[in-house]
Formats: structure tokens, sequence, C-alpha cells
């Protein structure tokens, strides 16, 4: 069985008519969380001390003071905040530090947190890509300064790169940043030879329209024989559902089955080394039909 965090405040940030990152994409998501067993669980909301282990708190304070009364204040061409934006972030942080704490202390060894808004764009002291705080950053950061783990994986399976998580941990030798990504495609970066100040990231670009069996065959012979040689104590993801085929924003043409088959990968790898703990986070997604069933995929392999 696996543990959902969520919250009644990611709804309140609400995002600018026709903004891809909306409050409608909660609800598909809940729609694919239906007939799952899951252990529900409230989304905490974390200090800003808790955002401080990844950005510096002149940025987080910067973040705080730009929230509006009302309407909308803009962080960057795509990044808008609203009244409850801040809430939100703070509740996804704390979502994703919770469940990292539960599955360390044994309440289950699986976990996935249904958060808004995303967090893998956002760079130290820069809010980017719909993203305000580096979400599942902190949250390995937690886990390795906090718990004390040693080694910890991220693999971010999103069809953006993890620009902002690669840039958080550039210089954490403990963990490992795994990432498959569309290249050429927004935010540009994410080349294999970005590699980290350790050797500790590894990216895996993948061309527009290369489909599933190309991603299983990168998954296969690049990003799962290096997640075995890291042998990490916790795997956490990044979940963005964007690389559907129907998604608007990409086009790597994945089907629900492949998030479902890639979920399974993972999990296997860390029944053999992580004792099976797992802790999900939303990323991107923004077909809501697409986000509904590629969520039923791979919450139903956690879940399992």
């Amino acid at each position: 069985m696996a543990q959902l965090f969520t919250s009644p405040a990611f709804e309140g940030h609400v995002t600018p008519p026709g903004h891809p990152e909306r409050v409608d994409r909660l609800r598909a998501v809940e729609a694919g969380l239906q007939g799952l067993t899951l252990i529900r669980t409230e989304a905490p909301l974390a200090p800003l001390d808790e955002v401080t282990r990844c950005h510096p708190r002149a940025y987080a304070d910067r973040v705080a003071a730009a929230v509006p009364a009302e309407g909308w204040a803009q962080l960057s061409g795509d990044t808008y905040l609203s009244p409850g934006s801040l809430t939100a972030a703070l509740h996804a942080v704390g979502g994703a530090c919770a469940a990292v704490d539960a599955v360390l202390g044994g309440a289950d060894t699986t976990a996935f947190v249904a958060c808004r808004p995303p967090g893998h764009h956002a760079e130290t002291a820069t809010a980017m890509g719909f993203c305000l705080f580096g979400t599942v950053a902190i949250a390995a950061k937690r886990a390795l300064d906090h718990h004390g783990l040693s080694r910890v994986a991220i693999v971010d399976f999103d069809v953006h790169h993890g620009n902002g998580t690669q840039d958080l941990l550039w210089d954490e030798p403990r963990c490992l940043f795994a990432s498959s990504h569309q290249m050429p495609l927004y935010p540009g970066t994410g080349s294999p030879r970005e590699v980290g100040a350790h050797g500790q990231i590894e990216n895996a670009p993948l061309p527009e329209g290369s489909g599933g069996a190309r991603m299983r065959q990168v998954y296969d012979t690049v990003i799962f024989p290096r997640l075995v040689a890291w042998q990490p104590e916790l795997i956490l993801i990044s979940a963005g559902f964007d690389a559907h085929a129907d998604d608007p924003l990409a086009g790597v043409e994945w089907q629900a089955d492949d998030y479902a088959w890639l979920t399974r990968r993972i999990c296997d790898i860390a029944a053999d080394c992580a004792g099976g703990r797992v802790v999900s986070c939303l990323e991107g997604g923004y077909d809501l039909g697409a986000l509904t069933e590629s969520v039923a995929a791979h919450v139903g392999v956690l879940a399992s």
C-alpha cells in the first residue's frame, strides 16, 4: 500500500486563464487515483527554513514578498503568483518532506505527493517554468541531512529537463540525479555533458517522436545501470506526465503503459537496494485525460 500526500491548499495556486499549469490538473490526478487503495495524509505546511535546505533565505523571502493581495504577480515569463501560491508551494515542500519521513520511518515503502505548483525548474534563486521551490531537491536534502542517509537518487522522467533540480544539487555528492527529457526543448539544458561537480548527474536526452521503445532502451542501457551502481537508500521520482503522446507541450509520444513499465522497474531497483522505498512527486502533465490515465498507471504500480 502507498501513502498519498495532498492538500486543499494546492487549489489555492491559481494561474491566469489559458495557463497550462492549472487547478483542473488536480481533479485529473484525483480521477486517476480512483479505485486505488491509498492511505491519504494531509500534506503539511513546510516552514521557510525547510526551503532553505536548497534555496537562499533571501530568495524565499523575495518570493513571499511578491505574493499579491489579489490577481497575479509574474515572477518569470510563465511563472505566476496568486494570493494562495506561496501557501500551496510550502504545502508541496511539506508533503514531499513528510513523504520522505513516512517511508524512512517505516510507515509505508512508497508514497505519491499530488502537489502543485511543480518544482523541478526552480533554480537556486530563480523561479521559472511554473516552479517556485525545488520540491524534490529539498526532499532529497531532508533525507540526507535530517535522516542521515548517505546515498539518495532522483529519477526525473518529466519531458522537460529538471534544470532546477540539477542546479540545486550540482555540488551534492550524496545525490544521483538522473533525467530523461526531450531535446531540444525548454529549458534548453540537460546535455549528457552536464555531469555535476562530482559526476553524479546523468542526463539522457530523447529526440522528438522517439516513443516508448526508445525510452525503454535508454533507461535499460543508461539510467537503470547508473541507478543500480549508485545503490541508493531512497529513490525519489520527479513524476512529470507530459511525455504522453497527447500532451500539448512536447512530443516524445509515450503512452500510459510506458509509465507503468518505468515505475515498475524503478520499484524493482528500490526493492533490491533501498528497502523498496520510493517517493514520487507530481511535476508536469498538461492534457487532462492523459494525466488521469498516466497517474493511474504510475500510482497503480506504487500501490501494488
